[in-house]
């Protein structure tokens, strides 16, 4: 069967649905970080390829709840040019819901209530899936089910820093163990393995 996982250069999603004997393709418009099948391109211009899978992982930098305080630099108050990008980031994101693709998955953090974007059909966490780490994550799913825990872990600690404003202030500070949003988009092994294990299954019907 043929899979699109949109807006991935590092392929670890990719790679765990070849495995599973899938072609599978990653775009983006960064090269891939390890070779292998790669579009680098707008993927905007692929999703009418013919594609039985579509994981997509559009851009969360102006959606994501953890935004908050750049879209809202004061109370009462919203950044205008900030929220411009959201709702750019907010066409992309529905432009991958809607695709002409039979199953499809999006992946995002918990985006800013003023979006109003679809509600979501699950929420992940890596600490699920075999990993020390929380950081979680939503799935917009569409003929698809819904994944179920592999391996749960359950003395973890948070993957993202958060409150980084509040240490000024007194407050709890969670310093994460990656610092870039390089670094952070990079999808967990153990949630493409399942992903590739528990929909191949679905797609091979």
């Amino acid at each position: 069967m043929k899979v699109l996982v949109a807006c991935e250069y590092s392929g670890i999603v990719r790679d765990a649905f070849k495995d599973k004997g899938h072609e599978a393709w990653s775009c983006d418009i960064l090269p891939a970080e390890n070779g292998g099948n790669h579009i680098q391109d707008d993927v905007l211009n692929h999703l009418d390829d013919g594609w039985d899978l579509l994981i997509a992982h559009p851009p969360c930098t102006y959606l994501s709840r953890a935004g908050a305080r750049w879209l809202y630099p004061k109370a009462g108050e919203i950044n205008q040019d900030r929220y411009n990008l959201g709702i750019k980031g907010k066409e992309f994101f529905m432009r991958m819901i809607d695709a002409d693709v039979d199953k499809i998955a999006v992946e995002n953090p918990t985006p800013l209530k003023v979006f109003d974007l679809p509600k979501y059909t699950q929420a992940v966490q890596p600490y699920e899936y075999g990993h020390k780490y929380s950081k979680r994550t939503l799935l917009w799913l569409k003929n698809l089910p819904k994944l179920q825990p592999t391996q749960i872990i359950s003395d973890h600690t948070p993957f993202l820093p958060s409150n980084k404003g509040g240490a000024k202030r007194g407050q709890k500070v969670n310093k994460g163990v990656v610092f870039t949003a390089h670094e952070a988009s990079r999808t967990f092994s153990g949630i493409a393995k399942a992903m590739a294990e528990q929909w191949s299954q679905v797609l091979t019907v």
